[in-house]
């Protein structure tokens, strides 16, 4: 028998133990290799082979065992990006893995698509707006056609969408092994900057103006004046990279989520992940996922210019003024996700 069928079926029967062990208390176990083996055919218990979802192939059966046999650039691109994060967690483990299990409330970014078998983690300021809107339209049963017909804040209404942490512990577990996962990342400090742009330099933002920039001005800005710490309205760049690396700050409550780390939003060293998008390459892997899920002769990820987008110059920009002491700092908070998604350290850093 081959050592890797050896090592899965002694992973399997690990796998059934611990959780067995653990339905009895609310927590949910999943274990890194569960999707290795991308399982396509399912037996239901009257021995007959369920091959096929609607009469046509699954997500995964189009990924994993494509009707032409040669793999594609992309297939191929996409398994270097699978192997990377997997190669990261491996070298990371002590630092990527420190909780070996999962609670429900760990699972709240994973969107569920029952009918086209798709789970989608999205990650702010990495077009999760655009793809929440194309989940509703597949998830919707025909009551949304056009994505870009859904206003943005109907899109970020949690009960329009059904997230992963809202069913059952086997009914998790099922879902992970046999849907598509897929989640789209960016340059981390390129997403830092765009997040700081929107939440902290919009007038309109007051509730993180009051809920974060008040806090950060309280602690970050000596001789702030009082309508400073009343308005919290004028957060500098500087001051909130101070915040983001205040042990005191790391120690009080998880990161927002619009600058979380996304190895803490999704849990790639605990979920392995069949398809991982890049802002970079936004169209094209959303139109690949839309092909996979049998979609794309009629729907498309929707592509508009946005002339505030956050750019690399941008970025480099506002770490001008940040310390080489901060920019290295930030950098650790940050590197699992500059490692797992393959950035490289960017030009304009001063690290020590």
């Amino acid at each position: 028998m081959k050592p890797a069928l050896l090592e899965v079926m002694r992973m399997n029967r690990i796998c059934r133990m611990v959780l067995a062990t653990c339905l009895g208390s609310f927590i949910l176990v999943i274990f890194y290799f569960q999707s290795m083996l991308h399982p396509v055919m399912r037996r239901n218990p009257f021995g007959v082979d369920i091959c096929c979802r609607k009469g046509s192939r699954s997500p995964l059966q189009e990924l994993y065992n494509p009707i032409q046999l040669e793999l594609s650039n992309t297939a191929v691109l996409h398994q270097m990006r699978r192997d990377q994060v997997t190669d990261t967690c491996r070298a990371n483990s002590a630092m990527s893995r420190k909780r070996r299990v999962l609670t429900p409330n760990d699972l709240k970014h994973l969107v569920v698509d029952e009918d086209h078998e798709l789970i989608y983690c999205y990650v702010p300021k990495v077009a999760c707006t655009n793809w929440k809107r194309l989940m509703m339209v597949l998830t919707g049963r025909g009551k949304y056609s056009d994505p870009m017909e859904i206003p943005a804040n109907e899109a970020h209404v949690s009960a329009n969408l059904k997230t992963l942490n809202q069913y059952s512990i086997p009914e998790i577990n099922h879902r992970l092994k046999s849907y598509m996962k897929f989640l789209f990342v960016r340059e981390p400090f390129e997403r830092l900057v765009s997040a700081y742009r929107n939440k902290f330099t919009q007038k309109y933002n007051t509730s993180f103006h009051k809920r974060y920039g008040t806090k950060i001005i309280k602690r970050q800005r000596k001789n702030a004046t009082q309508e400073a710490l009343r308005k919290g309205d004028d957060v500098k760049f500087e001051e909130f990279v101070a915040y983001l690396i205040d042990p005191h700050t790391q120690r009080e409550e998880p990161f927002n989520e619009h600058w979380q780390t996304v190895y803490s939003l999704c849990h790639p060293c605990h979920i392995r992940y069949d398809l991982v998008g890049k802002y970079e390459t936004l169209e094209e892997d959303s139109n690949y996922v839309l092909q996979l899920a049998g979609v794309s002769s009629y729907l498309k990820f929707p592509t508009y210019a946005k002339s505030t987008r956050t750019t690399d110059e941008m970025t480099t920009e506002f770490f001008q003024n940040i310390s080489s002491e901060h920019q290295t700092q930030l950098y650790e908070v940050y590197k699992l996700d500059f490692l797992m998604f393959n950035y490289s350290v960017p030009n304009y850093l001063k690290l020590e």
